[in-house]
């Protein structure tokens, strides 16, 4: 690779990203985000950018997401995400998550679109009394160390699935995310956060791979 093809060093994310969607939430019109692209461009995407260039050799490529919201079908039509997320794909809608916005940065994984087949195949592990029991013990782990285990779930039972099963709210999960929120702290805004990333992402790996290995086939 030329110097002149090679990423740009990740040194942090500035505290005018933070700035940036501070005012967006005030303002998401086009007229403000015409006015601060530049600012978007340069405190937002090149930093996201260049954190996931550092990331790819462990963790594989990561989609940097657009910042524009699809309103088509949506009650809120305002134009832009008031957040900049990326993500690496480990399996079908299953893998890595980190992102910037006016609440600082946060990191994540699992998996947060599952087709139907894809989520019968997760219930059916969770299920299996091994492989259900491995999740519990993965996610009890990741609580514990300060993880917040969340994602979309259903308010009854699946179907086929009784309401006294052990694993039950587990079973009602559509989606299933971990995640930790760093906020403001200092080591946000320093080269330093591309060591808490990668330590967060290689301590959600278990989970991340427990979900791939029966989504991904």
């Amino acid at each position: 690779m030329s110097p002149s093809s090679a990423p740009e060093p990740f040194t942090g994310i500035p505290v005018a990203a933070l700035d940036f969607y501070d005012d967006l939430e005030v303002d998401n019109t086009k007229s403000f985000w015409e006015k601060h692209k530049a600012v978007y461009d340069e405190a937002v995407k090149a930093p996201m950018t260049a954190l996931c260039a550092a990331l790819e050799p462990e963790f594989g490529s990561a989609k940097v997401f657009r910042p524009y919201r699809d309103v088509r079908f949506a009650k809120d039509k305002t134009p832009y995400k008031t957040h900049q997320g990326a993500f690496v794909p480990c399996g079908p809608s299953t893998g890595w998550y980190v992102q910037v916005s006016a609440q600082g940065v946060r990191t994540g994984a699992g998996f947060y679109e599952a087709s139907s087949a894809g989520l019968a195949a997760v219930r059916a592990a969770i299920d299996e009394e091994l492989t259900g029991q491995e999740l519990e013990r993965i996610l009890d782990s990741l609580r514990a160390d300060g993880w917040d285990v969340g994602g979309d779930r259903l308010k009854t039972s699946p179907r086929g699935y009784a309401a006294d099963h052990p694993r039950i709210e587990l079973l009602r999960h559509k989606s299933l995310t971990a995640g930790r929120s760093h906020g403001f702290e200092p080591v946000i805004h320093t080269p330093e956060l591309l060591d808490v990333v990668r330590d967060d992402w290689r301590a959600l790996r278990p989970l991340v791979e427990w979900v791939a290995a029966r989504t991904d086939r």
